[in-house]
């Protein structure tokens, strides 16, 4: 399916992304804390929506 060259690219490309991400959160840390202080809440009751509706979904087909 991919060669071993696409995937030694890929793994590399992932580990050098997420690296490069979790530096800059690091570095940005302080400023985070100070300009999204309600995030949090918001993800919550993001997720707890999503949850919600394929329960919705899940009830409703299998009855």
């Amino acid at each position: 399916m991919f060669s071993q060259g696409q995937l030694l690219f890929a793994v590399f490309f992932v580990l050098a992304f997420i690296s490069i991400m979790v530096f800059s959160y690091r570095k940005d840390i302080r400023s985070h804390k100070v300009h999204y202080k309600g995030s949090l809440k918001i993800l919550l009751v993001f997720v707890m929506s999503l949850i919600g509706l394929f329960l919705i979904k899940y009830f409703t087909q299998n009855a």
